[in-house]
């Protein structure tokens, strides 16, 4: 059996009844968290860009772009919802991470097409947690390596897991789910030069895999194919984007091993590399250090964090999240927590900015039992003074999960186009989804 066979009959082969509790949970707070994030992102001018894009062009339908009135085709509607999922850096990942977004990859096209098929919440959460396991999968096999050549890891790995979530939803057998996967190999994209030139396009790079997802699970239910060896082949993923693959780990600790308990929530509207030094340096803050007080910052921290997000004159907010030391910088001038600080204001104000380019990085050398993220922040005061905090994790990783009043309360921030009734009934049912009996009759508006 190829790659994507063998993948193709695990997703088709799992059960509800084989998923255990705490990996059904942290499925059901990531389509929570994911509904939240596209609820605010679809508020962004970048975002009101797609969406309008996706109502011109999609007839009605049954798939709700999440913080406004619209409806339409599953596709369109995954568009939408990828690139504001994505749109402000509020969108789940996973710790270790592979480069993969469950929430935008999986929950958006599962949400749009779950609504369309009728399907209920327990097999969304079915489909969902067979997306993650694969995607997973193919991420950790890479070796996160696409993005050391300049792939953006999230718009490749997505239509993967996209694809079997999607594919599930419709129904398709081991066959023809292969088949999804085959062609998913032809629709991944995304490259990173809008981390050094700027640019909305990093948005875009969820909406395009959520859609691209839909488009391969409905062409092979239609009996369209790809190619076999998608994954493995001499011209598949793993030997065109990636490098020093390791195959192995496609099908290793299948219903033993839970990627999807990687999941992870952000806290912080800023790009994942940066949340450990940002919670360190909000523990510095609560000493009573003021930006002011500061004459220099240096973060150690992973080679990524060095090699992808050292900018110290982000040119907007794309670059602004992106660039480790604004996210430490503002954090001690505002609270990082709040998504309302990350503003243009904040972009260009004179005091962030200067903090800014006195932040200086450097690749922490590994210690034994450090996370992938593990930080060290040491902040000289312009009296002398020199302050150091290590950390290893920051809330909402699996070693340090929001609890329940926590999403909740996230939830309720980023879900400010609902009415506080329908956005508490609606967190309700997402915390209770497999009692859902059609996805489609939940009112997300």
């Amino acid at each position: 059996m190829t790659a994507s066979q063998t993948l193709a009959a695990f997703a088709v082969g799992l059960e509800y009844e084989d998923i255990p509790a705490a990996v059904i949970a942290r499925a059901k707070a990531c389509i929570a968290d994911t509904i939240a994030a596209c609820s605010f992102g679809a508020q962004l001018p970048w975002s009101r860009i797609v969406i309008e894009l996706a109502c011109a062009n999609s007839a009605p339908g049954d798939a709700t772009i999440f913080g406004t009135p619209h409806r339409l085709r599953a596709s369109f509607a995954a568009l939408a919802n990828g690139a504001t999922a994505h749109a402000f850096e509020l969108d789940s990942m996973c710790q270790p991470s592979v480069g993969a977004h469950p929430g935008a990859g999986l929950a958006v096209p599962g949400l749009a097409v779950a609504q369309m098929q009728r399907n209920s919440g327990r097999e969304l959460i079915t489909a969902f947690v067979a997306g993650c396991e694969l995607m997973y999968r193919i991420g950790d096999a890479a070796h996160h390596s696409s993005e050391k050549i300049g792939f953006h890891a999230p718009g490749l790995l997505g239509v993967y897991g996209g694809a079997v979530t999607a594919g599930l939803l419709m129904k398709l057998d081991a066959g023809r789910l292969s088949q999804a996967l085959g062609i998913a190999g032809s629709l991944t994209a995304g490259i990173l030069e809008f981390s050094k030139s700027g640019g909305m396009v990093k948005r875009l790079h969820l909406g395009r895999a959520a859609e691209a997802a839909i488009t391969a699970a409905a062409l092979a239910r239609d009996g369209f194919t790809g190619p076999a060896e998608v994954i493995e082949g001499k011209f598949g993923f793993l030997n065109v984007y990636c490098r020093d693959a390791d195959p192995g780990k496609l099908t290793a600790g299948f219903g033993t091993t839970w990627h999807t308990l990687t999941t992870t929530l952000k806290c912080y509207a800023c790009h994942s590399t940066a949340h450990v030094p940002v919670t360190a340096a909000l523990a510095i803050k609560a000493q009573g250090i003021h930006g002011d007080d500061i004459e220099s910052i240096m973060v150690a921290g992973s080679e990524k964090m060095f090699s992808h997000h050292n900018i110290t004159e982000p040119q907007d907010m794309t670059t602004a999240q992106y660039s480790a030391p604004f996210n430490v910088a503002i954090s001690f001038y505002r609270d990082p927590r709040d998504p309302a600080a990350f503003t243009d204001a904040a972009v260009n104000d004179p005091a962030i900015r200067a903090l800014t380019r006195r932040v200086k990085l450097e690749i922490r050398a590994k210690q034994p039992g450090d996370t992938t993220l593990a930080s060290r922040v040491t902040v000289r005061l312009k009296n002398g003074r020199e302050i150091v905090q290590d950390c290893q994790f920051f809330p909402g990783m699996p070693q340090q999960p929001l609890t329940t009043d926590e999403l909740r309360a996230k939830f309720n921030a980023l879900s400010g186009a609902l009415q506080p009734v329908r956005a508490a009934a609606l967190f309700d049912q997402c915390m209770a989804l497999e009692t859902i009996d059609d996805v489609g009759a939940i009112e997300f508006a």
